[in-house]
């Protein structure tokens, strides 16, 4: 947000420099980005003389150009070409002589220097108004009374030039407070006058008005909690015009364009007072009745930018008296009930809209306007009625208006201020330091915060409705710590804490192991916004006020996160890449359904290119042993399963007691196209709940080293091709054997000599007795017990 430093002394008064009054603003939470040099006129016309034009004649080699020669005072004449169609002998013109600078919009200039144009000496230039920064007018040169200027004279003479500082501030959203110049210098002067720095405060109160006769205009509200406050003025014979140049100064120093001076004194008191106002054309309000409430969902109403809006229902309109919409209220106004040119008589409108519901209607149109920033995070309800007057004694000096009649108000409920007990131990407690109690009195008092009653360990206090944000005994500590200033505590010198031993039901020790796991293995965290677009919104939760068409989705899968990481990475050659995140999905079926899951991402090489290995791209398997070795942490028996899912081209589903735990597959070539990567990426899914609630029924118990060795044995099988690893793993374990340690398929083959329609698995088989070395005679029967099963199960035959 912008803040004049002109416009703050109107309010605050200060010894203080500019960049004092940055450092101070920084220290009460008001962070000044930026200060910039505001000039009413760019370059401030130095270099610009008044001049007189004695001859001009067409030029002859450019029957668009000029020869004039003009006169610059003390008998001095140049000769200047000029290409502007309204230039003529004896005009009092502005001439930029050699050596002058000429500023652009942009801050940029060149300088006049002496030069040939078609072979004829030009030796200055005969000025437009938009070269001098006067106006955007570049239909010809400005042509001068020269009654009122003088030639030889320096052009500046007869300006009131404006020269400002600007401050670019970073404002919290809480702070609505500060949301004006008025905010901005009330915090100020708080900050000064209890640091012994001197500073005046020009508190605002409502202007006594002058009005006229009476008018027929009525008020409604029809939903209070919509709209707890609302002021409605009639202005007769008003003029609408330029605004003058303070005001328009005053505007553009923020980087506002001035629009004429109804528009701009709203937008005067809104940037100056922080309440935003609206003014209708009276002449268009039907049955002259102004209305508060809601319309049909589905009713069409076009804004001021032109665009046709259907609207929801829920929106807060201002009506007139046939129910036809007028405004947004707190958002934007109507295309039809604007004020124009044309108008002569309006109706100027102060509110306290409900924050909430301002909010709702902006987002619902994707408006963000300088009034719904204000009205969505709470103005002050107790500033409506001083705004509306300033406004009204404003439009009387400057458009000449004439208010009619009493203002309309409609106030049925007071906002209160917020009633809280400060005490002085939790102060200390919090800050680590004793604050006088005197002092803290005297920060409060100049934060406006008044002191109700004083009790043995603090106060009784109301804090104003305006600090919509201040409203526990916490933020008033806050307050006062903003003010009596941060760089004043002392820091410890110490840091005690107490540490805590997670239970092994905990979801964060699980996290926390799998992600130092994955760590180790070379893995890089991420984490990505859960809202987001998506092509098929079957089972998508959609958001009701999305802040924009690319996050109106809660996400469904954590993949995509992970390919849009991927693919930043790549486009940046980091090619090789090892990503995983803990987040959220989201589903609407039955009902709202919300998972945590773990997603892991790999793509590129597995391992640094070397010698050895010049190529060792990840594969499906690298990622699979990578989940085996998180899966190991939860003690829990599994089963691959086939997975069929349109996110990959191959995959399969770890199932543990019915359930799916894992899924892991290639990601699908038509998926990655979307991405644009163009190499092959493999993902897998855990799902975190399920896992937590597997660890805690299988505790991991450690055991010693057995003392006897694992004993090997192979058998090659003869199966038909249709018979898949898994079907084979799964009859292995159900073999009763106890001695039975592992099991692993370390050959295929499918090839000449073996029957049409076999394959051959090779498959290795670890077992051990703890207690003893296991006999030759218990191998053999384990081993005989696995070949009758194979047999039985699938008719296979063993290979010598």
């Amino acid at each position: 947000m912008k803040i004049s430093n002109n416009w703050l002394k109107d309010f605050v008064k200060t010894e203080s420099k500019t960049e004092r009054i940055g450092e101070f603003l920084t220290d009460i939470g008001l962070e000044v980005e930026g200060i910039d040099k505001f000039e009413s006129v760019k370059g401030s016309l130095e270099g610009i003389v008044v001049g007189k034009v004695l001859t001009c004649e067409k030029h002859p080699n450019a029957d668009k150009l000029k020869k004039t020669t003009v006169e610059v005072g003390s008998g001095k004449v140049l000769n200047i070409v000029c290409g502007a169609p309204n230039v003529e002998a004896g005009q009092t013109v502005p001439v930029a002589v050699v050596g002058t600078k000429i500023y652009d919009k942009t801050g940029n200039f060149f300088e006049i220097k002496e030069a040939k144009i078609r072979g004829e000496v030009s030796q200055g230039m005969i000025c437009a108004e938009d070269e001098l920064g006067l106006s955007d007018d570049h239909g010809g040169i400005m042509v001068l009374d020269e009654t009122k200027y003088e030639v030889g004279k320096n052009f500046a003479d007869y300006f009131e030039l404006t020269n400002d500082e600007v401050f670019e501030i970073g404002l919290t959203p809480n702070r609505t407070d500060a949301m004006s110049h008025y905010g901005v210098a009330r915090d100020l002067h708080a900050y000064l006058s209890t640091n012994q720095l001197k500073s005046q405060f020009n508190k605002v109160a409502s202007e006594a008005l002058n009005n006229e006769g009476s008018h027929d205009f009525k008020l409604e509200i029809e939903d209070a909690e919509l709209c707890p406050r609302y002021i409605g003025a009639v202005i007769e014979e008003v003029k609408v015009a330029e605004s003058p140049s303070w005001l328009k100064d005053r505007l553009k120093a923020i980087g506002l364009s001035p629009i004429n001076n109804v528009v701009d004194i709203t937008n005067y008191i809104l940037h100056g007072y922080g309440q935003p106002l609206h003014a209708f054309d009276a002449d268009k309000i039907a049955d002259k009745k102004v209305k508060v409430g809601t319309v049909k969902a589905g009713t069409k109403f076009t804004t001021l930018d032109g665009v046709e809006r259907t609207l929801n229902g829920s929106e807060i309109m201002i009506k007139d008296g046939k129910d036809t919409p007028m405004c947004i209220a707190g958002v934007f106004g109507g295309e039809k009930s604007g004020v124009s040119e044309t108008t002569k008589t309006i109706f100027l409108e102060s509110a306290y809209f409900n924050p909430i519901a301002v909010r709702k209607g902006a987002k619902a149109h994707t408006l963000n306007t300088d009034a719904s920033f204000r009205f969505e995070r709470g103005v002050d309800p107790n500033l409506t009625r001083t705004a509306i007057t300033h406004a009204i004694k404003m439009i009387q000096e400057i458009a000449e208006g004439k208010l009619v009649g009493e203002l309309l108000e409609e106030y049925p409920k007071k906002i209160e201020d917020n009633y809280v007990i400060l005490r002085f131990s939790k102060i200390e407690q919090i800050l680590g330091t004793k604050i006088h109690r005197e002092k803290v009195k005297e920060i409060l008092k100049a934060l406006e915060i008044q002191v109700l009653n004083e009790i043995p360990n603090g106060f009784e206090i109301s804090v104003p409705a305006y600090r919509a944000d201040v409203t526990r005994e916490i933020d008033v500590i806050e307050e006062i710590l903003r003010i009596y200033g941060y760089n004043k505590i002392d820091a410890p010198q110490k840091i005690s804490f107490t540490p805590v031993k997670l239970s092994a039901n905990d979801q964060d020790e699980l996290e926390n192991s799998w992600a130092r796991t994955l760590q180790s293995l070379g893995f890089n965290e991420v984490m990505n916004n859960s809202l987001t677009s998506v092509k098929d919104e079957t089972d998508a939760v959609k958001l009701l006020n999305p802040l924009s068409g690319d996050l109106a989705f809660m996400r469904k899968s954590l993949l995509e996160g992970l390919l849009q990481n991927a693919v930043y990475n790549i486009n940046r050659k980091n090619q090789d890449i090892k990503f995983f995140e803990f987040g959220k999905i989201y589903h609407k079926k039955d009902k709202y359904e919300e998972r945590k899951q773990l997603a892991v991402l790999v793509t590129g090489r597995d391992v640094a290119e070397n010698w050895l290995q010049p190529k060792s791209a990840v594969s499906f398997y690298n990622l699979k042993a990578y989940v085996k070795v998180l899966l190991e942490k939860l003690a829990v028996d599994y089963k691959e399963v086939a997975l069929s899912d349109e996110r990959f081209s191959d995959a399969l589903v770890y199932e543990a007691e019915g359930k799916a735990l894992v899924r892991i597959g290639k990601v699908a070539p038509a998926l990655l196209k979307e991405f644009d990567i163009d190499q092959e990426c493999f993902y897998a899914e855990v799902e975190l709940e399920y896992a937590q609630e597997l660890r805690s029924k299988n505790e991991l118990k450690f055991k010693d080293i057995p003392k006897f060795n694992k004993i090997r044995r192979d058998l090659a099988l003869l199966i038909d091709k249709n018979i898949n690893y898994q079907e084979l793993y799964q009859t292995a374990k159900k073999n009763k054997s106890p001695f039975i340690k592992n099991i692993n398929l370390f050959d295929v083959y499918e090839g000449k000599n073996l029957p049409e329609g076999k394959k051959s698995y090779a498959m290795s088989f670890e077992l051990l007795n703890e207690e003893k070395t296991l006999e030759e005679k218990e191998i053999s029967e384990v081993m005989d017990s696995l070949i009758k099963s194979f047999q039985k199960e699938f008719n296979a035959e063993l290979r010598s």
